[in-house]
């Protein structure tokens, strides 16, 4: 049974229903592995995010942070033997490559560990995403960038996007004619289990060039 967590950025960390769904979910607690947004930057990487486990009351008997510092195999062995695999927010574009680079998107796939992912991260774990100076990446050209692909959906997630709806839907239009696309700001969730999706907070369907708010149902 696959579950996975597309998080927004939760200032003020999770909230108490949220809290008790993955306390749910998560019952292997050997192994918490995250993956870096910035693989060649080592310090206190994936502090914020760990915050919020231990304050759900979720902790691990072991702890792996999966940057530059991990040989390429042994990253995929500590993926391998993973409860839950968490990957970091921070910067969508260098994770992707590192993803790429470090050959981990079929461990991922391959796990039967919790796999979630906050901001960056929960981009990354989507099947595509668009690339955009007008969605807030340093980029002359906008291009869509393959994720992991463990869900067959796309993700913008930690976006100011109340503000920006009518910027994000002409963003967007083009990629959701092809895939869904979940839109979300900050202290939001989108899990996916048993292949039924949940929404936690204010999240947007965008698909066929049309949006609409989702009804929340965490």
């Amino acid at each position: 049974m696959k579950t996975h967590y597309y998080l927004g950025w939760f200032n003020n960390l999770f909230p108490v229903n949220l809290c008790s769904l993955l306390q749910q979910d998560i019952t292997d607690r050997k192994s918490l592995v995250m993956i870096s947004s910035n693989p060649s930057i080592y310090e206190e990487a994936g502090a914020t995010e760990r915050s919020w486990l231990d304050q759900a009351g979720i902790m691990f008997d072991e702890y792996h942070l999966i940057n530059y510092r991990v040989q390429k195999e042994d990253a995929k062995t500590i993926i391998q033997n993973a409860s839950v695999i968490f990957l970091l927010g921070g910067d969508t574009l260098k994770q992707n490559g590192f993803l790429i680079e470090y050959e981990l998107s079929d461990s991922i796939k391959k796990s039967s560990a919790v796999v979630m992912g906050a901001s960056a991260g929960a981009i990354n774990m989507s099947a595509k995403w668009l690339c955009s100076k007008n969605l807030g990446y340093k980029v002359e050209m906008s291009t869509v960038f393959n994720g992991i692909g463990l869900d067959n959906f796309s993700v913008l997630s930690h976006f100011d996007l109340e503000n920006n709806i009518a910027l994000v839907q002409s963003e967007l239009s083009l990629l959701s004619e092809e895939i869904n696309i979940y839109a979300s700001n900050k202290d939001c969730a989108i899990r996916v289990k048993e292949d039924k999706i949940d929404v936690f907070g204010n999240v947007f369907l965008i698909s066929h060039s049309r949006i609409q708010k989702l009804d929340a149902t965490l």
